[in-house]
């Protein structure tokens, strides 16, 4: 018998590679994560933080313009109004969470549309093709002002 014939079957785990990818991937997230802080949330997530923040805010701003006692009045107005609207949004929040992500990918592209829009205005602002007239069907105020152009102020 040969040595091959002769060893031991060894066992094998079957999910050794999954494991070192995922022992890979546990490494590197704690890298970033001391590298960069934690991730953001989810949109939902940062609404929320958005809110709370805004309702800290509000709550501890003081106006010098008013008198004591107007100040605690405006004080607890706006305690209430910032309870009574955390009290609407949050449900809503914790309800749709899915929403407030497909709105924010929304609105990046929307973000994208108008970058796009007005770097195509620019760039047709800036281009010098040319110092001679207009082309057939094209608006000379697109181009902006004509460099040796006379103007009578009599």
């Amino acid at each position: 018998m040969s040595d091959a014939t002769e060893r031991e079957p060894r066992e094998v785990d079957a999910d050794a590679w999954e494991t070192a990818c995922a022992e890979d991937l546990a490494e590197e997230k704690a890298r970033r994560r001391a590298q960069y802080g934690p991730p953001p949330g989810s949109a939902a997530e940062e609404l929320k933080k958005l809110v709370d923040a805004v309702s800290e805010k509000l709550s501890g701003l003081q106006s010098p313009l008013l008198g004591a006692v107007a100040q605690g009045a405006v004080e607890q107005t706006v305690k209430q109004v910032v309870q009574q609207a955390k009290a609407v949004v949050e449900p809503v929040i914790e309800r749709n969470p899915d929403v407030f992500d497909h709105l924010a990918a929304a609105g990046s592209e929307l973000l994208a549309a108008y970058r796009s829009a007005v770097e195509g205005q620019e760039s047709r602002w800036t281009r010098r093709e040319g110092t001679g007239d207009a082309k057939p069907g094209q608006d000379r105020r697109d181009e902006g002002p004509a460099a040796g152009e006379h103007i009578d102020l009599d």
